[in-house]
Order: C-alpha cells, then sequence, then structure tokens
C-alpha cells in the first residue's frame, strides 16, 4: 500500500486536529469547491464521479483543507448511494464545525442518462 492510500484509509475526520480556531468574530462564508469526488454505486460498484460544493459560516472553528481532502478521498473506495455520500458530508462537517450555517452540494456526473444534483442546506431544514 503506498503512503497515500494509508493516510486515506487511517484518516479520521472527527480528531480535533483537523479543526482550527476560527480567529474572527465578523460573519463571513468560504466556499470550497471539491471537483474529484468519487464513490462507487451500492450495487453495480460502478465508479460515481461528483463535484462537491461546500459553504458555510464558521462560528468558533473551521476545518483543515488537508483534513477536508483526505476526507473526501476517503469515499472512493466505499459503495454508498449519492443520496447517503451527501448527507454524511453534511451531517459530519455540521456536527464537527457547529457552524452558523452549512450548504453541502453533490453534482454527480451523468450516467446512464441520469444526472443526480443533491443539496442539503441547514438553513432550509431550520437548523
Amino acid at each position: 500500500m503506498k503512503y497515500g492510500e494509508q493516510e486515506i484509509e487511517n484518516f479520521d475526520i472527527n480528531a480535533s486536529e483537523n479543526y482550527w480556531a476560527n480567529e474572527h468574530t465578523k460573519d463571513y462564508t468560504i466556499d470550497i469547491t471539491l471537483p474529484e469526488f468519487m464513490c462507487k454505486c451500492p450495487r453495480s460498484g460502478y465508479p460515481d464521479f461528483a463535484t462537491i460544493y461546500l459553504s458555510y459560516s464558521p462560528a468558533s472553528s473551521v476545518i483543515e483543507l488537508k483534513a477536508l481532502k483526505l476526507y473526501i478521498n476517503s469515499f472512493m473506495n466505499r459503495y454508498i448511494s449519492h443520496e447517503n455520500g451527501a448527507n454524511e458530508i453534511f451531517d459530519t462537517l455540521e456536527k464537527n464545525l457547529k457552524p452558523k450555517w452549512i450548504k453541502v452540494v453533490a453534482d454527480y456526473k451523468p450516467r446512464g442518462n441520469v444526472h443526480t444534483v443533491i443539496t442539503i442546506d441547514s438553513r432550509e431544514n431550520g437548523e
């Protein structure tokens, strides 16, 4: 196993060192685009590719970008549906960041004439 594969396999997104203190009290938005998301279809095993768009307004912490990259890469060998992948990313980041608000958009590449976009926004969920 290569060192990058080991790092991804052993990575824990919930570890406190993956989150840094937000040093600013003003409201601001962090927008992150992750264009190389990959997971596997739980039924067929075919690869699914997506661009993940993450936007959030930090409260007391922000995510370290390498940690986010490793977390997103940890999905590449997992069998997970589009809906479950998007919801897991949202739930994990919301739990660990406790942001003022957070939005995750998972824009999957078309496969078999189907294009799926999943949007989860804490402002629309009454949170």
